[in-house]
């Protein structure tokens, strides 16, 4: 219940996107907790070979549950953006107002990701506001503990741990170093960031709002 007060789903209706991992599945599982109907969404985007191992496995989530399951499947080839290539691709086949699992944790990759990118205040805010994110007042270790509490297994994508990827560096090198040379966890100070940055803009983007283009 204490987990489910931190989330912030939606009013209309849920469509879950859910890749099979703990957070997606976590997602999945508190907003059945809610008591509202749902669809869960899967895209394949056709390359880890344990692509299909995964969408079954969320496709018998859903037929347990008695849920609607959508599955769209994707054929891309590896590139070195692939990461941002596959996000673009899959919010394409997901539907509007779709819900993601990023978690405080994603957050806080993402605010250091794009601190390093140059990125500026519109980066480092990380609002990601394009779709819902109702899970991003959970921590990582709040998604695995919701799945080992409902007695589910989530898939493994073994490309998470590749430090290859800029954000598994981040994720497995960059912010453990960080928490072990400051004594405290970065995750909720890089959101507390981001959450002032967003609000500086917002104030920015009003008082912008409020000029006449046209008075030089």
């Amino acid at each position: 219940v204490e987990l489910l007060e931190r989330c912030s789903f939606p009013e209309d209706e849920l469509h879950l996107g859910v890749s099979g991992g703990a957070d997606s599945v976590a997602m999945a599982v508190l907003a059945r907790a809610t008591g509202r109907p749902f669809t869960i969404w899967h895209v394949d985007h056709g390359v880890r070979p344990t692509a299909a191992d995964d969408a079954a496995f969320v496709q018998s989530l859903a037929a347990e549950w008695g849920v609607p399951f959508e599955l769209r499947e994707l054929r891309m080839e590896p590139t070195p953006n692939f990461e941002a290539v596959a996000r673009t691709r899959r919010y394409e086949m997901l539907p509007e107002g779709v819900c993601v699992a990023h978690t405080a944790n994603a957050r806080a990759e993402t605010v250091l990701l794009n601190l390093f990118r140059g990125a500026g205040r519109a980066g480092t805010a990380a609002r990601m506001d394009r779709v819902h994110r109702p899970i991003l007042g959970l921590a990582r270790m709040d998604t695995e503990a919701v799945c080992a509490e409902a007695g589910i297994t989530p898939c493994e994508d073994e490309t998470n741990e590749d430090v290859r990827n800029h954000r598994a560096a981040v994720r497995y090198r960059l912010l453990p170093e960080i928490a072990r040379s400051l004594g405290r966890d970065p995750v909720p100070i890089l959101n507390r960031h981001a959450d002032l940055v967003a609000d500086a803009l917002a104030l920015v983007e009003a008082a912008a709002a409020e000029l006449d283009p046209t008075d030089v």
